[in-house]
């Protein structure tokens, strides 16, 4: 057997970028890129709203990935899959029937890529001993960010310098998309070098399922899983509608509430500075943890993911607009998410411990992307209802009652603690 935690520092970074990229360019950039190509809004919303269904139903076929070849073979493969859609959809898109195929192809990209999360975290897993997890935490989650700020930043940007030097849209994002592929497949090729063959042991192959339905009874009938679920989903309750309306707030104008930023300079704010401080935040967050347990510092982690609300609040309610001011809450908030979402993934981590794993941490972590979902489809209506400064004011209140069920839930007070 292959000892665990080999080559770590190399193939947890590439991993969790091939993690994030797909991601990104279902989600986000393909809405730009429809938008761009003229596609009516009414359509774009309708249709690229279905593309974000596998990541929430993917526990759905975890057991699948659990019982059937290698965790490794999985990612590669889904990889593979989703780079050759990508660049499918650059090649289709000068045709006549391009939002078809270009769809067609995203769906195919999305079911991919929701395998390849259930792959790439149970690899994770049975990778890295307990401490190693609880350390690479925070790097994981920053790699997958930055993979979000390669496909919403810097390829939107590519997209826009060459439609203003080809005068042709579809050329242009032709193109894009091409290069999108060609990353993800650079990707691919970097994990099938760097990523060792840890799953030839007996133990592993004893930590799988016996079948299908038992991944499911084994998750429910985990001691306090009910107050672990309702964690969960409420962990993230307040900055959940936070990230769905902190850019309208930055980039709409005085008259409305917001503070007048330029598309620009809110990527510089964001895509710049802010990953500098998410980077720190979220690398510190997992050394804490690995030298102290997970106890002492979920509580300061909790309330570093949330005490930012409360400066955009009053950034709302005094209308500030100066730049230091501004940055200065970016990088509270980026700095503070970081730093707050590596103690929740350590907590998933410890949700999915025992038999099953791989499929247990689909289900936490499709529990999470319900937090996510929900709590965003009302952040717009809440803002136009409440206007922006009784939005982020509510969106503090709304991050109380992960606090109220902290006290309750349970977890060994040195996990993810590294053993002497």
């Amino acid at each position: 057997m292959i000892q665990k935690n080999k080559w770590a520092w190399a193939w947890v970074p590439t991993m969790y970028f091939a993690q994030g990229l797909p991601y990104a360019l279902v989600v986000t950039v393909s809405v730009i890129m429809y938008k761009k190509l003229g596609v009516s809004n009414s359509d774009i919303g309708l249709y690229t709203s279905f593309l974000y269904i596998p990541w929430v139903i993917k526990p759905l076929w975890s057991p699948f990935v659990d019982l059937k070849s290698t965790k490794r073979n999985w990612f590669l493969w889904m990889q593979l899959l989703a780079s050759a859609a990508l660049l499918a959809i650059g090649l289709t898109l000068p045709t006549n029937i391009f939002f078809v195929t270009s769809l067609a192809c995203f769906w195919m990209v999305a079911f991919a890529s929701a395998t390849n999360d259930i792959a790439t975290d149970g690899y994770y897993m049975i990778g890295l001993t307990e401490d190693k997890q609880s350390f690479f935490v925070g790097m994981r989650s920053v790699f997958y960010k930055l993979a979000n700020v390669t496909g919403q930043g810097l390829l939107v940007i590519l997209a826009g310098f060459l439609e203003n030097k080809y005068g042709d849209n579809t050329k242009a994002w032709s193109y894009t998309m091409i290069c999108a592929g060609s990353l993800m497949l650079l990707m691919t090729l970097s994990n099938l070098f760097v990523t060792p063959k840890f799953e030839s042991s007996e133990a592993i192959e004893l930590e799988k399922p016996k079948g299908f339905l038992e991944v499911f009874v084994s998750f429910f009938k985990k001691p306090g899983m009910g107050l672990a679920i309702a964690f969960i989903l409420f962990f993230r309750l307040g900055e959940s509608q936070l990230v769905k309306m902190a850019s309208p707030f930055l980039l709409d104008s005085t008259a409305v509430g917001g503070l007048g930023y330029s598309t620009s300079e809110v990527g510089t704010i964001y895509g710049t500075i802010g990953v500098i401080f998410l980077t720190i935040g979220g690398i510190l967050g997992g050394i804490l943890i690995s030298k102290q347990g997970l106890k002492k510092w979920m509580l300061p982690m909790l309330i570093s993911l949330n005490a930012p609300n409360a400066l955009y609040a009053l950034l709302a309610i005094t209308a500030t607009t100066e730049a230091w001011a501004v940055t200065g809450t970016v990088i509270v908030e980026q700095f503070g998410y970081g730093f707050g979402i590596a103690g929740f993934m350590v907590y998933l981590i410890y949700i999915a411990e025992g038999n099953s794993k791989t499929s247990h941490y689909a289900l936490a972590t499709g529990f999470m992307a319900l937090g996510m979902m929900l709590p965003g489809l009302i952040s717009g209506f809440m803002q136009e209802w409440l206007g922006y400064d009784g939005f982020f004011i509510w969106v503090v209140v709304a991050a109380l009652p992960a606090f109220f069920i902290l006290r309750y839930i349970k977890y060994p007070a040195d996990f993810g603690k590294a053993k002497a």
